[in-house]
């Protein structure tokens, strides 16, 4: 009787975390809310093989009110999924920059790369030719002055914004390599997004940056494929 008490619970789980995840992908707030008043665990759900937690849809479907509900109720911020990707990188593929902002606001961490190719959320977001996203994943290395983008792009000898500027910082987040040395730049350049080449060239993007040995297939999303053959930087593709 006791087994078949454990595995009452334990199916009644299961079907409450698939019930947060429709409500999730759907965005169904009252349903979400429900769910989590009912049991706050429920948050920590994930699906079976692809392991996406109910934060992975909502942030895929741009539902940036159940992000925050589901973050509110202490789920991890960073969980990775099958492919090794947080919410984060799903929300800056697909540009839903409203849920970008809200995990930057509860300090999702940028930094993290997926078990694909190495790729990060700023790789994603050049990748689609997200610029607001790229932003807003930049936004905690510039400064908070009037301006500063413009005087980025200028680039300013004013020693006051220098002083508040680890541009030493910023360009090392930019020009991380994903595997086969494929940079952010070489995403958004690949891919014809003029405005967020501009972006990342104003705030400091090397066009020396070249993919190793001879050329890397890169598999971001799954489709397509990105195929790079011989050692190239961003201007020549």
């Amino acid at each position: 009787m006791k087994f078949l008490s454990i595995m009452g619970n334990s199916l009644g789980c299961s079907a409450s975390g698939e019930r947060l995840v429709s409500a999730a992908r759907d965005g169904d707030i009252q349903e979400a809310k429900a769910l989590l008043e009912y049991n706050p665990r429920l948050a920590r759900y994930s699906t079976f093989g692809v392991r996406n937690s109910p934060l992975h849809y909502s942030a895929a479907q741009g539902h940036h009110e159940i992000v925050s509900l589901l973050l509110e109720s202490g789920v991890d911020i960073n969980l990775k999924n099958y492919r090794g990707q947080t919410a984060l990188m799903q929300a800056c593929q697909h540009g839903h920059w409203e849920v970008v902002l809200t995990l930057m606001l509860f300090k999702a961490n940028i930094h993290r790369a997926d078990y694909l190719n190495g790729g990060t959320a700023l790789h994603l977001a050049a990748l689609n030719g997200h610029s607001r996203c790229i932003r807003l994943l930049l936004a905690d290395y510039i400064p908070s002055i009037a301006d500063c983008w413009e005087i980025l792009s200028k680039g300013s000898k004013d020693n006051d914004f220098i002083s508040e500027f680890d541009e030493s910082a910023l360009r090392e987040v930019i020009n991380r390599p994903a595997d086969g040395g494929i940079t952010a730049l070489h995403m958004a350049a690949l891919n014809g997004h003029v405005e967020s080449v501009q972006l990342l060239l104003d705030l400091g993007a090397s066009v020396y940056e070249v993919t190793v040995e001879d050329g890397t297939t890169i598999d971001l999303i799954g489709d397509p494929i990105l195929l790079l053959s011989d050692d190239r930087c961003p201007l020549h593709c």
